[in-house]
């Protein structure tokens, strides 16, 4: 199974962020349907249901950027 998640991401600001963070949230288990909007500041994806927050937090960092929300 899986779930969606729709995330709220501070400092992206151009096309590059967007793909850096897609690809570091593709990097999470069975991630999918990644779609991330520097302009809007949010990102989509769908994920295994197994996947914590610290995860999705860690890849967000990872990537240089903060989660200030995250909705499943």
């Amino acid at each position: 199974m899986s779930k969606e998640l729709t995330l709220k991401i501070e400092g992206m600001t151009c096309g590059h962020c967007e793909m850096s963070l897609t690809k570091e949230l593709s990097k999470l288990d069975g991630s999918a349907n990644v779609k991330v909007d520097s302009k809007t500041g949010t990102a989509t994806l769908e994920v295994a249901d197994d996947v914590q927050s610290d995860d999705v937090e860690s890849a967000v960092a990872e990537a240089g950027y903060t989660l200030t929300s995250l909705n499943a």
